[in-house]
């Protein structure tokens, strides 16, 4: 099989021969200088042969040197020599002179006696060459261009033929003319001539001013051109975006945040609602309308500018990180922090607003890790503008990549990361597709008449009318995207596995981690969606959790919520008695108060609705009075928001239990004496007590307090003059208490001021029994009053010590 031929294209015969002007120029002076090598060699040689033929003629030559020859030579010498020259004939002196043209004839080695034109044997040793002897460099003569003109005809001479030198232009000049900036080169160049004298602060503030509203004005100039017609403009994208290498250390920090704002605002307007991908190679070749061809250069040009745009934003983050300094030092490293957090406010941007579009998984890359960031700031921004994402993404892939990078950086970081990394789960919409799952199951699914029903049932128009409709209703399924349902579907639940699987590796190998109370909420909130092959061990995991005693009162609750979910859900079929968890929470309620874990209250509200509302088969009698009375007890140290829900709370369950109105009777039931101490509610006798707390609550400040405890203590009627307003007797515990929270430092509803009228008199009256302290009041009040009366007769010069005047 034939070797592969190169794809790489062999050079032509014309590109090999092609030199460069230097070569050129030293094989010319090559041969300029054998040229007149040779011309001077000639020279002295025509020399040397006129002095040897005015020897020849004048005396006999002697011979140059003396060696040992053949005999017969030396008779012909002997017989030559012995002649006289004059009587040497004229051909015989042309003869000389002919063979005196040869070079070798005088001025080679006489004493050599081999052969004039001998080759030299490798091994013999020669002299020096002449050549080598000469310099290899010459001084450069540059040959003047010569322009020629139009002739002149002469009478005499004739035709005269005229010329001139061209001029040269400097070197110098030509730089300067090439070099000369244009356009944007111009605008980027004007301000970096560094002023000869030092300025004054005013007038480098001044100069700052000018030079920063010229480049405000370019930016926008540029911006509103690129707006106006995009598909046209899309070249001046890059001449904004090369803006934010602007170098002038005036305006170098302030610039480049306004292009990085400027950019962003640019590409969240001009990006299509549809993802750009790369064109094929048969696409590429194929010949496609004028406007077509317009519209790919549109998105070659904005997918590349906008990925550049990314790095470049990218790399303002990791300078920051790394504090790596620029070469062209127009940035001060104090300065990248500014730099940074506008850069990734930018990209926080782009994330929220264009989730569709190329290179959002990169973005999500970038964000993620910043979530962990020592900065306070910079961490709530990114973790704000992913809880942004994951609430508004209904398709699910944005969450789905999300949570991939999350979990690979929480493994990455041996679970050493901030609990708000974990929180943002929280904020993923898996909940409300699974119900949405659930009614589509349970609805009935048209079913299509095979060929059998339709041959027995139709006529033959009937059955062509009813192909018909049945194609078109395919059709329109395909448009309601009953497809996309499904996909969805699966992107949620390969999201759910991963959310868990972060879960179950901190409650596996990080319990007393910071992270465990988001894993607990976090598993609260998506319980009801775990396979029910992890119930037994999760609930195991739970109780263990909640008697090892390390937890908080925050955390314990978080950890009875996520049980009572569970059994509330697919693990009601679980044979489970979770009476720890009743203990455990009826134990602990009076831990909370009216300072820090006021807050805690909602989550209570939501575990009584699941351990008692929910599941009020299982839950006894004496239980749900326990919890009552324990609430009333509850609702007397907490603030009026908490207080309200609580209320609201105990409203409920004396509507699920009604049996529960016992308690509003003085009468005891039954034997044995209220015990509130015990921490068992099944065994603390609340039968036998009364809500005497709701008689303290009816004089609260709060009006609603007030209300909510009147409608108990009339038994909470659903309707007559105890009732409650339809506003509040529809809302929701939870909601009862976020409604009427005091944000601010301020009363919800505000509290009516009391008037600001004086009385013109006080009463005293019988309110002083003892007659001594009555008398004494009096006579003070007598002396003030004379005292007013004669405000002349007061001298304070009495009590001046006298002195003697000297």
């Amino acid at each position: 099989m034939a070797p592969p031929r190169s794809k790489k294209r062999k050079p032509s015969f014309r590109r090999l021969l092609k030199t460069s002007n230097v070569k050129l120029d030293n094989k010319l002076k090559n041969r300029q200088f054998k040229k007149e090598s040779t011309d001077k060699k000639h020279r002295k040689e025509q020399k040397k042969l006129r002095a040897a033929i005015k020897d020849a003629v004048l005396k006999t030559p002697l011979p140059l040197e003396r060696y040992k020859k053949r005999p017969e030579d030396e008779e012909e010498e002997e017989f030559v020599e012995s002649l006289p020259m004059d009587m040497m004939e004229e051909d015989d002196l042309e003869q000389i002179k002919a063979m005196a043209q040869k070079a070798s004839f005088l001025t080679r080695d006489l004493s050599s006696s081999g052969p004039v034109h001998a080759k030299k044997r490798k091994g013999e040793q020669q002299g020096p060459e002449s050549y080598e002897k000469m310099p290899r460099k010459m001084q450069l003569t540059e040959e003047k261009e010569v322009i020629h003109l139009l002739p002149i005809k002469d009478k005499i001479r004739g035709l005269i033929p005229q010329s001139m030198e061209k001029p040269v232009v400097e070197k110098k000049a030509e730089e300067e003319e090439g070099d000369a900036p244009t356009g944007l080169e111009q605008f980027e160049n004007e301000d970096e001539a560094v002023p000869g004298p030092a300025l004054t602060p005013q007038e480098q503030l001044k100069l700052r001013t000018q030079k920063l509203t010229n480049r405000k004005l370019r930016i926008a100039s540029l911006g509103s051109d690129i707006l106006s017609d995009p598909t046209t403009n899309i070249k001046k994208l890059k001449e904004l975006r090369a803006m934010l290498m602007e170098t002038d250390p005036y305006v170098a920090v302030t610039v480049r945040k306004l292009v990085m704002v400027s950019l962003m605002e640019v590409f969240k307007d001009i990006v299509p609602s549809y993802r750009i991908r790369p064109l094929t190679e048969t696409e590429k070749a194929s010949k496609v309308k004028k406007e077509t061809q317009q519209l790919r250069e549109f998105e070659e040009g904005l997918v590349s500018q906008y990925k550049f745009y990314l790095e470049n934003l990218e790399q303002t983050v990791k300078d920051w990180k790394q504090k790596k300094r620029k070469r062209s030092e127009a940035v001060s490293l104090q300065s990248y922090r500014g730099l940074a957090e506008v850069a990734i406010r930018c990209i926080c941007e782009l994330l929220v607003a264009l989730p569709h579009f190329n290179f959002h998984n990169n973005i999500i890359v970038t964000v993620v890790p910043l979530m962990n960031d020592p900065v306070k700031r910079v961490s709530d921004m990114c973790c704000e503008a992913v809880k942004k994402l994951l609430k508004q993404d209904k398709q699910g892939h944005a969450s789905l990549g999300t949570v991939k990078v999350i979990s690979g950086l929480v493994k990455s970081r041996n679970y050493d990361v901030r609990p708000e990394l974990l929180k943002v789960l929280l904020c993923l919409r898996i909940k409300e597709v699974e119900v949405k799952k659930d009614t589509d199951d349970t609805a009935p699914k048209k079913k299509f008449m095979n060929y059998k029903d339709k041959k027995k049932n139709l006529s033959r128009m009937q059955r062509k009318w009813k192909k018909a409709e049945e194609k078109l209703e395919k059709e329109l399924l395909e448009a309601e995207a009953s497809e996309s349902k499904d996909k969805k579907l699966k992107l949620h639940t390969e999201t759910l596995n991963i959310v868990f699987l972060i879960y179950f590796r901190i409650l596996k190998k990080a319990q007393k981690s910071i992270l465990l109370p988001s894993v607990l909420e976090g598993l609260a909130k998506f319980a009801h969606l775990i396979n029910l092959e992890f119930f037994d061990d999760l609930l195991n995991v739970l109780q263990h959790l909640i008697q090892s005693g390390d937890l908080t009162y925050r955390e314990s609750l978080h950890c009875i919520q996520t049980a009572f979910n569970i059994l509330s859900g697919q693990g009601d079929v679980l044979n489970i008695d979770p009476l720890n968890f009743y203990s455990h929470l009826y134990k602990t309620l009076l831990k909370l108060n009216a300072g820090a874990s006021n807050d805690d209250i909602s989550i209570l509200l939501r575990c009584l609705d699941v351990m008692l509302t929910k599941r009020r088969k299982q839950v006894t009698l004496q239980r749900a009075l326990a919890f009552v009375k324990r609430l009333s007890t509850l609702s007397l140290h907490t603030l009026p928001n908490a207080t309200v829900g609580i209320l609201a709370s105990n409203r409920t369950l004396m509507h699920t239990f009604p049996k529960c109105d016992i308690l509003l009777d003085n009468e005891a039931q039954g034997s044995g004496v209220f015990l509130p101490e015990l921490d068992e509610p099944e065994y603390c006798n609340p039968q036998n007590t009364a809500l005497w707390e709701l008689h303290t609550l009816k004089r609260h400040y709060h009006p609603v307090v007030r209300r909510f405890a009147t409608h108990l203590c009339a038994g909470a009627p659903s309707e007559g003059s105890g009732a409650l307003i339809v506003q509040l007797a529809r809302r929701h515990p939870v909601e009862l208490f976020e409604d009427y929270r005091a944000k601010d430092m301020t009363f919800n509803p505000p509290v009516v001021a009391p008037s600001t009228k004086k009385k013109d008199y006080f009463t005293i009256g019988l309110a002083l029994l003892d007659d001594k302290l009555k008398q004494q009041i009096d006579r003070v009040l007598s002396a003030e009053e004379e005292e007013e009366e004669d405000p002349m007769s007061l001298d304070f010069s009495a009590v001046l010590p006298q002195t003697n005047s000297t």
